[in-house]
């Protein structure tokens, strides 16, 4: 089977998460053929791979967003667009319901360039429309630049070239969910979404609050990404998520319920169920297993654990993982200074066991995660944990429906340092409800999570969708 997989702003540019079990996915199946479809921000980016590429991938297509920024408009830009044309453009442009089979048409088939209609009289008298409409008290030369600037991206990625395979699978709605579409659409081929997070969830909190987007046009960028989404979800032919609440979230955001399915994520447990608990060394220390970013919300545990610290003096707290946004990591950085926090180490990418062999139990922070992996790798090293209560952090620390094993951690509001803080001062101070909790963990992860069974949940769903779109096909 050639594969195709859509991915955005991840694999294999940055390590951990969707790159992590992207890089499993790959490794564990060397009958297939994979096609990286890559979608970057940067053309610096090009080639910058953090993991060594196995023999079965087969292609690589990388897409750097910014070169929509330096397309300029020709002569050859010039198109007429028909009245039924027009009528889908003013449905994209307003975030409603495109015909997108017409727009892939114009732009994937018929190679009309994204310029033809952002520098045309038509794309003018849209937003001349619009603005009058809806935006009154806006200067029209703010909003067209904003528009703009919303929608050449999208024009941009509908012309380009689709690479051939047997599936489309994205790991996301969004920019990746709308290639994903359209290479299904080219070739007239089964299209799957897997969402690791709801995708526009995360971006509605992004642009909430992103301080370059005018808050006069947040709702229009919010409404670009629900279009988005309606569009993979619209178009795939199988919808999966990590666990149960996710699927009723994509339900809720238009994905109709017959298409889904739930896959959980599976970690290899037999390299981490050999770790012995830690040895007394004075110490308690806390480890983070994380990617430096804003969604993860390291300045709230940096913040908690300098009120820990007061609290319990021999803590430590190690922070691991790859830095994705380098000012916010020096933000982190400036404010350890600020509060003269001690005994934070943040060391960068490096060998998790060894540092969870030497770990008494983990923390995530984050305001947003599906079904993190470093949770689940957290409890089969027998390490309880604390974390947030996002995603399916819950339930993997407490058990859903179908599990009473027990608990595992602690779970308590993002962007509450002051419960985190707590939280792992319960734990510091409990060696015996920790020792409870590993072995509830390690027993959850074992019958639940493991990674040979997500490698043929993932099968079977590719199986079942060419066979059922096979018999679309046929009949």
């Amino acid at each position: 089977m050639r594969i195709c997989m859509v991915l955005e702003g991840c694999y294999p540019y940055v390590r951990g998460g969707v790159s992590t079990w992207m890089h499993q996915i790959i490794t564990a199946n060397p009958q297939h053929e994979y096609v990286l479809w890559l979608i970057a921000a940067k053309r610096e980016d090009q080639g910058q791979f953090k993991y060594e590429m196995p023999k079965q991938v087969v292609e690589i297509h990388e897409v750097f967003m910014e070169d929509a920024l330096h397309l300029k408009a020709t002569k050859r830009d010039y198109y007429h667009f028909s009245e039924s044309q027009i009528k889908e453009l003013k449905e994209l442009v307003l975030c409603q319901n495109p015909d997108w089979d017409t727009l892939f048409q114009i732009y994937n088939r018929q190679h009309v360039g994204a310029m033809a209609f952002l520098m045309s009289e038509t794309f003018l008298q849209i937003l001349l429309d619009i603005c009058e409409n809806d935006y009154p008290y806006v200067p029209f030369a703010e909003f067209f630049h904003s528009i703009r600037s919303m929608f050449l991206p999208i024009l941009y990625l509908l012309g380009m070239q689709v690479p051939k395979a047997d599936v489309y699978h994205a790991t996301s709605t969004g920019y990746g969910g709308l290639l994903a579409a359209l290479g299904a659409w080219r070739y007239e081929r089964p299209c799957i979404i897997t969402e690791h997070g709801i995708y526009t969830r995360e971006r509605e909190e992004e642009i909430l609050r992103a301080q370059w987007i005018p808050p006069q046009f947040r709702q229009q960028w919010i409404n670009m990404f629900f279009m988005l989404s309606h569009c993979a979800y619209d178009r795939a032919n199988r919808v999966t998520s990590l666990f149960g609440r996710y699927a009723e979230i994509q339900v809720e955001l238009g994905c109709q319920r017959y298409k889904q399915k739930v896959i959980e994520n599976g970690i290899h447990v037999e390299r981490f169920e050999s770790i012995e608990p830690k040895i007394p060394n004075g110490f308690i220390d806390i480890t983070a297993v994380v990617r430096i970013h804003p969604i993860k919300d390291i300045k709230t545990l940096i913040q908690a654990f300098f009120d820990l610290k007061q609290r319990i003096t021999n803590a430590r707290l190690h922070i691991l993982g790859d830095t994705d946004d380098q000012e916010y990591a020096e933000e982190c950085r400036h404010l350890m200074e600020e509060l003269g926090a001690q005994d934070i180490d943040m060391p960068g990418n490096v060998n998790v066991i060894e540092y969870l062999k030497e770990t008494d139990f983990t923390v995530l922070s984050s305001i947003s995660e599906g079904q993190p992996l470093a949770v689940l790798e957290s409890l089969a090293a027998g390490r309880p944990c604390v974390t947030t209560d996002v995603g399916c952090c819950r339930e993997l620390l407490e058990g859903g429906a179908k599990d009473s094993l027990g608990i595992a951690g602690i779970v308590v509001p993002p962007m509450h340092s002051q419960a985190l803080a707590n939280a792992m001062e319960t734990l510091c101070k409990e060696p015996r409800m920790r020792q409870e909790m590993a072995l509830v963990g390690r027993r959850r992860v074992q019958t639940y999570y493991r990674h040979e069974d997500m490698i043929r949940h993932y099968n079977v769903n590719y199986e079942e969708v060419l066979k059922e779109w096979q018999a679309s096909v046929s009949s």
